[in-house]
């Protein structure tokens, strides 16, 4: 029997390598590179994925256990995916099974279930024969039954159970079963005109039922659901079965397609005429796609300046190759908008994959490209991963989005994952955006060495699209001061300017768009007589008051108490609530615009599957005046009669303990600006903040990226942050801050050894490899249910290998860690610093 490598589904450093099992015989025509396999693994069955074969095993064969089973008739990761895992691993400190995992969908995550059956020697004894007859009767008759829902159904016999598995009665096997499986429908199959018309003749008038199911068919004889036919012939299914069982019709359980756009008609789109600068942009991706090179690009178009349209085409000159494309944008902007320019334009070889659909229809979408039927996937972050075979092109739309970051293990960065991808299939790279982050644009002009790994340092290739389709303005920008409007006497949220834009869209029908980046209706609650402030139990955060639930929240760890009364320090009556959400704008909406029609959308309503597309459609159709948000209304909208955009606290995230605040904040602001005017009316935007003269604000009145970025890459430089420098960052969070602060503290001298060790110094600015350990010091949020939070920070430049030094310290502290139950996570070139 060969040797199988398998990873096993255990995610800790020290499990973290493949182990060897034999393939037997039966088994061994299934088992590839990328199978799922259900293996015996310290007393119990898990699930593992082979890694590959081996001739000879790294113990003596005889003590190798065999693999249990194969999981899946195809392998679900290819070769090229499982290396990807491997790469990923390393480039991101993770256990291998932690990013192998990250590649397959929710449903093919295996559980172990547990199944019981009688030993084939059992002798039950007379009584146990009279008192559990049912319950044997239904073990012996049964085949192997699953114990989790026998004990469900009989929960009185767990007892009996337990003994009679301890005294060899009742033999227990465990078996990795998915969490979902394929959908299917019982469906029914007519026979021949022919045979169906003797059929109905030989059946008696008194079976009226049967006749009429039989008369149906004769004038629909295609397959049909046996549920559905029931329906449609105004019969029951007993009469379908009666007749399934005469032999006359044939009732067949059929897979069933979990299609989340089934009831959507998708009218068919030809390609666009490309203006001048769009040609020039297209042509260099598109002769990239032919030559089947690898090449990476960013496509810096400002908004409303026909990426998408490149992208399309792009795609189409792809397909015609016989390859297959992978579009990634945020999730925030994954709108129906989004997702039928690429149905209407591909139509059923578009697969969508993102969070909003359920489990089953994401693992059907995910099938759907498994098996060929697909040829573009469009998704969020995890699309990535499409187990396409033959790729051609990776696009990243909005590429600065933090959210193609994840946050759990594995810490991967979706964009550098697609670069991966394009190497290794000589496929096309497209990041596009109209303000690219800037480690992408540093790279693009020769500012920074590139961005991503050391050893693969990435330089894409700069195409610039300055201008919007059709030689439409950028809409006007005007930065208003509210410090002068405190000074005049306007207390309210709206500036005088935004309420007068805002009255007259309402007066002339047209619609407005306005972003606030905080939910709840007060960021904070106060007692005006003792300084008291609501703060969460578990979290050092302040509660976030929500009006409709009359209650406060924790955004971190969702703890919720009653709205006070009165202060629970001193008992006064002077509680009050302070700052701004979005349920309380639109609230102010409704008594200052008597009539307006207000759509908000934040996390609190569209938590509801659907209601993201039905909040937009009824937006669409101009059912609502104003379309009040978080960010989610700043990307990927497109409407026509969207005039005017408002921002009700430009400077609400500057002051964030984050160096790349400003460089957010004036992203968000110029994205959401891009909403209005981007069809025939012209657009305004109305920005309202307390710092007008802050480079991020002021920035954006000019659209003015290049200046903003080029005095933010000069500060970056200055202080040595990417893309100058790179970052890691450790968090270790435990009940005990003592514990944290002597980890924390070991973890820093040991990174500084291992760095003087190398020859790296952290102080001089002259050299081209520098390395500086910061910390340990409390997280920005020091505290999160019930855990305290420290950090670490490693700055690096150059030829300098942290990731090396962090994997060996980690590997030193992890005995202590798990000792004392400290949780160590590391994140290499963090996107968060919260």
């Amino acid at each position: 029997m060969r040797i199988a490598r398998v990873i096993v589904d255990v995610p800790s450093r020290e499990t973290d390598r493949p182990f060897d099992y034999l393939v037997p015989e039966r088994l061994a025509e299934w088992v590839e590179t990328g199978s799922r396999v259900a293996v015996p693994f310290g007393g119990r069955t898990l699930q593992g994925i082979v890694l590959g074969s081996a001739e000879e095993a790294e113990v003596d064969r005889s003590r190798l256990k065999p693999i249990a089973d194969v999981l899946d008739a195809v392998p679900p990761l290819s070769e090229e995916l499982v290396e990807i895992g491997r790469w990923m691993s390393r480039r991101w400190l993770c256990p291998l099974t932690v990013s192998l995992q990250a590649m397959l969908p929710a449903a093919l995550k295996g559980k172990t279930e547990k199944y019981i059956s009688p030993a084939p020697d059992a002798a039950w004894t007379v009584l146990e024969r009279s008192v559990y007859a049912d319950f044997l009767h239904a073990l012996e008759s049964g085949g192997p039954l699953k114990l989790s829902q026998l004990l469900q159904q009989h929960p009185e016999r767990a007892d009996a159970v337990k003994q009679w598995l301890k005294q060899g009665k009742l033999e227990e096997r465990q078996k990795v079963e998915d969490r979902l499986s394929v959908k299917t429908v019982l469906t029914v199959f007519a026979p021949p005109e022919a045979a169906l018309r003797d059929a109905l003749a030989a059946i008696p008038a008194r079976a009226a039922k049967q006749r009429e199911l039989l008369a149906y068919l004769l004038e629909h004889p295609e397959p049909i659901a046996q549920a559905a036919l029931a329906e449609a012939a105004g019969t029951t299914t007993a009469a379908i079965r009666a007749l399934a069982d005469k032999g006359i019709l044939e009732v067949k359980a059929v897979t069933a397609e979990r299609d989340p756009y089934a009831d959507r008609h998708f009218a068919p789109s030809a390609p666009l005429p490309l203006t001048p600068a769009q040609r020039e942009a297209f042509a260099p991706i598109a002769e990239a796609v032919e030559r089947r090179a690898h090449e990476t690009f960013l496509l810096h178009g400002v908004t409303g300046s026909g990426k998408t349209e490149i992208y399309l085409q792009a795609i189409d000159r792809a397909l015609s190759q016989g390859r297959e494309a992978i579009v990634l944008v945020p999730e925030i902007a994954l709108t129906p908008q989004m997702v039928e320019r690429f149905k209407s334009r591909f139509g059923a070889r578009v697969a969508v994959l993102h969070s909003r659909l359920s489990n089953g229809e994401r693992y059907d979408e995910w099938r759907k490209i498994r098996e060929g039927r697909a040829q573009v996937a469009v998704g969020a972050r995890s699309a990535v991963f499409a187990p396409f075979a033959r790729l051609g092109l990776l696009i990243i739309d909005e590429e600065h989005e933090t959210t193609y970051k994840q946050e759990e293990s594995p810490k991967y960065h979706a964009r550098d994952v697609a670069v991966m991808r394009g190497r290794l299939n000589g496929a096309a790279v497209v990041l596009g955006s109209a303000t690219p982050s800037l480690e992408t644009y540093g790279a693009a002009i020769g500012a920074s060495p590139g961005f991503g790994d050391r050893d693969e340092a990435v330089r894409p290739v700069y195409i610039p699209l300055p201008e919007r389709v059709a030689d439409r303005p950028l809409p006007r920008v005007s930065i208003i001061d509210m410090r002068e409007e405190l000074r005049l006497g306007n207390r309210a949220m709206f500036s005088r300017a935004l309420a007068d834009a805002l009255r007259t869209r309402l007066e002339r029908g047209e619609q407005t768009v306005l972003l606030l980046n905080r939910r709840g209706y007060a960021t904070f609650v106060m007692c005006r007589s003792c300084g008291f402030t609501a703060t969460c139990p578990h979290c050092d955060i302040a509660l976030t008051y929500h009006r409709g639930s009359q209650n406060l929240r924790c955004h971190y760890c969702g703890y919720a108490e009653r709205e006070p009364d009165k202060c629970p320090s001193c008992e006064s009556p002077h509680i009050r609530f302070f700052g701004t959400g979005t349920q309380k704008v639109e609230e102010a909406l409704a008594e200052t615009f008597p009539g307006i029609r207000v759509i908000r959308m934040d996390v609190d309503t569209t938590t509801e599957k659907g209601s993201h597309e039905r909040w937009l459609t009824e937006f669409r159709e101009r059912r609502a005046d104003v379309l009040l948000g978080t960010q989610m209304v700043a990307k990927g909208l497109d409407f026509p009669y969207v005039t005017l955009v408002g921002v009700l606290a430009a400077d609400a995230a500057l002051r964030l303990p984050d160096f790349r605040a400003a460089e957010r904040t004036f992203q968000l602001l110029t994205q959401v600006a891009g909403r209005a005017g981007r069809h025939e009316l012209p657009g305004e935007v109305i920005v309202q903040t307390y710092e007008p003269e802050h480079e991020s604000i002021a920035a954006v009145e000019h659209h003015d990226y290049r200046g903003f970025t080029g005095r933010e890459l000069g500060h970056r430089q200055a202080l040595g942050y990417p893309p100058y420098g790179r970052l890691l960052t450790l968090t270790l969070s435990h009940e005990q801050v003592p514990l944290l602060l002597s980890m924390g503290q070991t973890f820093a001298t040991r990174m500084r050894e291992r760095a003087a060790a190398a020859g790296v110094r952290g102080d001089d600015s002259s050299s081209d490899r520098a390395a500086e350990v910061l910390g340990p010091v409390p997280s920005p949020i020091p505290r999160l249910k019930d855990r305290y939070r420290f950090q670490c920070m490693v700055k690096y430049r150059g030829d300098v290998d942290a990731r090396a030094w962090a994997a060996e310290t980690l590997k030193e502290l992890a005995e202590t860690a798990k000792r004392h139950g400290v949780q160590m996570s590391v994140d290499v070139d963090p996107q968060m610093m919260l």
